[in-house]
């Protein structure tokens, strides 16, 4: 079928559905949701066979969801209602949730029901909920409805009222009078689990220094305690808060926006707290930390026998240049241990590359985006000159440009099979570095590395693997990958062939410096961003201000309103694969991206 997905944002939902349907052979394209664009003019220009709503914040026009099916994807079990249904179910701790498929009407959340899906609530934050256990029970209900619809002879059913549990209701937006945190009475459960639901947004408004910040992200602390409210320490950019029986990490803030003043967006704590914040002990993480530990680190390591797990987990997924100093740091450690196999990886979120945050925050953002990309270059470079022992990136969640690009420069790459990457940078009006001029062709080819960056499209696990990109899919849910991965690994650290494996790394390694060294691939790439970053007219510097500031486009991008198929795409990857040949493999030429 040819569908036509609507969407306020092509987020992390929008694009493994993207991915996912063109993958079961339907044709798609994307128009967004935009301020003072005709929706039912899009439609009527895409004219879709069906059309499904991922994430929408405003109703779809009667003249739309009269004349075409329109399914909506609703985050709650049949009944539930209301903007804020993730947030309710983590702010009352329920066990179980779901979402419901829904036929569009002139009622909100109202209509008639096509599919439901199931899925478990661990104790995590909404974000890691909405990429992990809600994506998956998303995608079971919208491709049981899509495959529902195709046959013509399904008849949805109306609401009654109440989900699975007694949990269906209409309820109204879950405001700050209802986020608020009282320091001096609650617990730290309480208040983590406050704040985990307001991740990623809107943030937990709150009174800290003399300002009013939106408080991102939160994690018990299990040792320092002190009078409640009060700061106690920092860490790795974190900041720890009191509470009545312990305390909580609170990763990132964002200012309250002030009247007639630009957007804020969010920063590592202490950085956001700059000339405010008092003088604090840091109180670093050790590396292999304890496993009965309470207590909130970005970066870990330990051993099973024989593999080494370096884990990190990076506020979504951006790595600055201190993150990506401190992960070299500890990588280069792992590297030190008598391991044969090292994870790296293993987190919701795998990386998104270089922190666009920070960088716009910078006094500089164009000395900061050279000083990050080269940071990033170097744990890269790092995974790629390892050769005495096998590396493995576990990719538990989504993966875009230079976190794509980090994973592959692995030997081998896990991915979980709802994961979804986007191995492009043009996007951000960026040529790329962390030597994907290499990385990616060897993998598959420089024509089909080219098409790659040019569609700059998601891409899904299953496809991922198919053109080469991924060695391994796990099938698990996103609780389960790091124990599922633990037990691959170790697997492969028992196999007698890894040492022979290991001796023909080194020996590969070689030959390809022979051939053309890493550093010049790196001198290439890096040329052309130093000439982007430096130039203050250049495309990425606007983009980055829009992105950070969450600026509307004025129109749905160009590629995205493009249907496009999984067929039609795969079809035309293996055509310019075979004209170009095996060679193209060792190719010493990027492909040109502009």
């Amino acid at each position: 079928m040819h569908i036509l997905l609507v969407a306020t944002a092509f987020n992390s939902l929008t694009q493994r559905l993207h991915a996912e349907l063109r993958d079961h052979g339907h044709t798609v394209a994307v128009e967004l949701a935009l301020h003072g664009a005709s929706l039912a003019d899009a439609v009527r220009r895409h004219e879709p066979q069906l059309v499904v709503a991922p994430i929408l914040k405003t109703a779809i026009p009667r003249e739309v969801w009269s004349a075409h099916t329109c399914l909506v994807v609703h985050p709650g079990p049949v009944g539930d209602r209301g903007p804020s249904s993730l947030d309710w179910a983590i702010h009352e701790d329920v066990g179980h949730w779901g979402v419901t498929v829904l036929q569009a009407n002139a009622e909100m959340d109202a209509g008639d029901v096509w599919a439901a899906a199931a899925c478990p609530m661990p104790p995590v934050a909404k974000s890691d909920l909405y990429r992990g256990e809600v994506s998956d029970a998303a995608v079971t209900a919208v491709m049981l409805a899509v495959e529902r619809f195709a046959t013509g002879m399904y008849a949805p059913r109306a609401q009654t009222g109440q989900g699975s549990g007694g949990t269906g209701r209409a309820r109204p937006y879950l405001d700050q009078s209802v986020r608020r945190i009282d320091w001096a009475s609650e617990s730290t459960e309480t208040i983590v689990r406050k704040l985990r639901a307001a991740d990623s947004q809107p943030g937990v408004l709150d009174e800290l220094l003399g300002g009013e910040w939106y408080l991102h992200g939160g994690h018990p602390e299990d040792e320092l305690c002190g009078h409640p409210g009060e700061l106690l320490a920092t860490r790795a950019g974190a900041v720890c808060r009191a509470t009545t029986d312990g305390a909580v990490w609170i990763p990132e803030l964002r200012a309250r926006r002030r009247p007639g003043q630009p957007p804020t967006f969010k920063l590592p704590a202490v950085q956001a707290l700059a000339g405010r914040l008092p003088s604090l002990p840091e109180s670093p993480a050790p590396l292999r930390l304890d496993a009965h530990r309470r207590t909130w680190t970005d970066i870990s390591y330990r051993e099973e026998r024989n593999v080494g797990f370096l884990s990190f987990s990076f506020a979504g997924g951006a790595m600055s240049t201190t993150q990506c100093r401190r992960l070299l740091a500890a990588y280069q450690e792992a590297c030190s241990r008598p391991t044969s196999v090292l994870v790296l990886g293993g987190s919701r979120v795998f990386s998104n590359g270089i922190h666009l945050n920070v960088i716009e925050a910078a006094e500089d953002p164009g000395a900061e985006s050279w000083a990050n990309i080269n940071a990033i270059d170097d744990l890269v470079e790092a995974v790629l000159m390892t050769t005495d022992r096998l590396v493995v990136a576990a990719v538990g969640g989504h993966a875009a440009a230079g976190g794509a690009m980090l994973a592959l420069a692995a030997d081998e790459v896990w991915c979980r099979s709802g994961t979804v990457l986007n191995p492009h940078y043009r996007l951000m009006g960026l040529y790329g570095s962390e030597y994907w001029t290499y990385t990616l062709p060897r993998r598959v080819g420089s024509a089909v590395a080219g098409r790659l960056m040019r569609q700059a499209l998601p891409v899904s696990g299953p496809a991922a693997q198919r053109l080469g990109l991924v060695e391994r899919l796990v099938e698990c849910t996103p609780q389960d990958f790091t124990t599922e991965v633990a037990r691959l690994a170790g697997h492969l650290a028992s196999l007698p062939g890894v040492q022979p494996r290991i001796a023909a790394k080194k020996a590969e390694r070689d030959h390809q410096e022979s051939l053309k060294p890493l550093a010049a691939f790196r001198e290439e790439e890096l040329a052309h961003m130093w000439r982007t970053f430096s130039d203050p007219a250049a495309p990425y510097h606007a983009l980055r201000r829009a992105f950070v500031h969450k600026q509307k486009p004025l129109q749905t991008p160009p590629h995205l309103e493009v249907p496009v198929s999984a067929a039609r795409v795969t079809d035309q990857l293996r055509s310019q694969a075979r004209v170009t040949g095996p060679d193209a493999e060792n190719s010493a030429s990027a492909p040109d991206v502009c």
